[in-house]
């Protein structure tokens, strides 16, 4: 791994990456973070061994620059970044909501630039990154980013068009389960268990259904309907479910993410 990349803004997700990159056989000399705070940026130093500079020094020095910013400050990172980048560089976008053709407007012409959305589970290198191509990447490009981002979790390329639809569906979607899991967990209370065993037995059960529909290549449905006996204690949940409009309010909720995540795209353009 020759080539420099540095990561802007490396809170928690910024550090995910950082630490996963480490991990898949990046050099740390190879590496360059920036931070808002000087503690930090110490912090990073010390704990992986990167050097720490500015975020017009990581533009000059660095083949491929992640920004890991928050969506609203991702205009004045450009602003700082913009007499800096020449084309040959690849810049990676990991803020949501951000078109790459915002990007491309504000540095210099045909510089490529590759939108990501991960999510949180990067963490604990179970996340998904979900990548798309600007107007000038290559698919060299698409797969340096792959390269990075594989090391935290899996990838999946998509239209940029389609952008929107991934963050409701993958870059929230950890948020339902917690939703699910937190409800679940209430509900056990409710029928009599202590709150640490009902939070183990939902947790394992979110764990053992997960690897399930991963492993088997079975459809969830087939999967669903071997837990489903005539007339037993599933399928009178499942109608309860069914009668409270479930289903259709997890489609109206994905919707919601995915409009709101349009109305942030537009509000940066």
């Amino acid at each position: 791994m020759t080539q420099t990349v540095a990561v802007l803004g490396t809170g928690k997700i910024g550090e995910a990456l950082l630490s996963g990159m480490i991990r898949a056989g990046w050099r740390p000399a190879n590496l360059l973070v920036t931070a808002r705070r000087a503690e930090r940026a110490e912090e990073l130093r010390t704990r992986y061994g990167v050097e720490t500079v500015t975020n017009a020094e990581a533009a000059k020095r660095a083949d491929t620059l992640i920004l890991a910013v928050k969506p609203q400050d991702m205009g004045r990172l450009l602003d700082e970044l913009a007499p800096h980048v020449t084309a040959d560089r690849l810049v990676i976008s990991a803020a949501a909501g951000i078109p790459t053709s915002f990007i491309e407007d504000r540095l210099t012409t045909g510089t490529p630039v590759v939108r990501v959305m991960p999510n949180t589970p990067v963490l604990v290198d179970e996340g998904m990154s979900v990548i798309s191509a600007g107007s000038h990447a290559t698919p060299a490009h698409l797969a340096h980013t792959e390269e990075i981002f594989g090391g935290v979790g899996k990838t999946l390329r998509v239209p940029e068009s389609q952008q929107d639809a991934a963050t409701a569906l993958s870059g929230s979607g950890p948020a339902y389960f917690y939703f699910l899991v937190e409800a679940m967990t209430d509900a056990g209370i409710l029928l009599g268990l202590p709150r640490a065993q009902a939070h183990d037995l939902i947790v394992q059960a979110a764990i053992g259904a997960a690897v399930m529909l991963r492993d088997s290549g079975e459809h969830p449905v087939k999967l669903r309907e071997a837990v489903t006996s005539p007339a037993g204690t599933t399928i009178s949940a499942i109608r309860e479910l069914e009668n409270h409009g479930v289903r259709a309010a997890l489609i109206a909720a994905l919707e919601a993410a995915r409009d709101r995540s349009r109305e942030l795209a537009s509000g940066n353009s």
